[in-house]
């Protein structure tokens, strides 16, 4: 019998890494690996041209995808997550000292709908106050959905550099602009570390990045192939935790998972549905709240029914 064969583009992270070296492997199917640089190359390629069977994806790009058709769904493996206090950054000049100082001015973000952006503005709003809509975001570049529209106080910038952009004071603030070399440009937040794990410790949110997504038609032929994607990308998992425990890893990315376990729990890569049901249902709110999808999904509705209980 022929194995189904499936075109897989996922980054390479230390739990991906046992699915890629052929320690982990599956009876039903055999992976192609694609290797894509950048990851988010994969989002607008799935997205744009149905490119893999199996795709890392960012969490709103799947939102926003969903609600406009696109012809692949959500399984609940959750490859990377991240805090966002830190990644906020402001120019000195602008007079921003505090979150509510943002009211009125201009912030930059890549796009919309990335998901940094929809958990940061999230955090902005919920925890501080903020009123988005006073905002002017700012985009340095486009929306992996093309059919997308953004709200009015979206608009587009000539430069594609958050960092440049910042720095020469055509936007007041950025998300997500990274290390900017100019002593104008500082960070919103001091001690962001210690605002990100109060903020879990209060709301027991984990927020999601990246997850997986499968075509439509791979899971229409195969109606097992959910569950065994589940567990194979589980079992990959498992054996890489396994080695984080031990000590055996321990590059950067091994350690930064080991400091997050210390906020998170021992877990800092939980996959399925209810480890992060309230994690979900944040973030499909905020996506509502900011207009990046038309109206509220439930959880249930954005993976297939036999993965609910994994």
């Amino acid at each position: 019998m022929t194995q189904t064969v499936l075109r897989t583009a996922v980054g390479n992270y230390g739990h991906t890494t046992p699915l890629k070296d052929g320690a982990v492997s599956s009876d039903s199917f055999a992976m192609e690996h694609i290797e894509v640089s950048p990851v988010t190359s994969i989002f607008r390629r799935m997205v744009r041209e149905l490119e893999f069977d199996v795709a890392e994806m960012a969490l709103s790009t799947y939102l926003c995808a969903r609600a406009h058709g696109k012809q692949f769904t959500g399984i609940p493996i959750f490859l990377t997550r991240a805090f966002y206090h830190g990644g906020i950054s402001v120019n000195r000049r602008s007079g921003i000292e505090s979150p509510k100082d943002l009211e009125g001015k201009r912030v930059g973000v890549r796009s919309y709908t990335l998901t940094p952006g929809v958990w940061t503005r999230g955090l902005l709003q919920t925890e501080y106050g903020v009123d988005l809509g006073t905002v002017t975001w700012v985009l340095s570049g486009d929306e992996h959905v093309a059919e997308y529209v953004a709200p009015d106080n979206v608009v587009s910038s000539s430069n594609s550099n958050l960092g440049e952009m910042l720095a020469s004071g055509e936007i007041d603030a950025a998300i997500g602009a990274g290390v900017v070399d100019s002593p104008d440009v500082v960070p919103l937040f001091d001690g962001a570390a210690d605002a990100d794990a109060a903020w879990h410790h209060k709301t027991s949110i984990y927020p999601i990045s990246h997850m997986v997504v499968v075509k439509n038609a791979a899971l229409e032929s195969n109606p097992d192939l959910a569950q065994e994607l589940c567990s194979t990308f589980q079992t990959a998992k498992s054996l890489y935790m396994g080695r984080l425990q031990s000590g055996e890893a321990n590059d950067a990315a091994d350690r930064a998972l080991q400091n997050m376990a210390q906020v998170v729990g021992d877990d800092p890569i939980p996959y399925g549905v209810e480890s992060s049901r309230k994690t979900l249902e944040a973030f499909i709110r905020f996506n509502v709240d900011q207009r990046v999808i038309p109206t509220h999904v439930d959880v249930e509705e954005l993976f297939p029914a036999e993965t609910l209980a994994l």
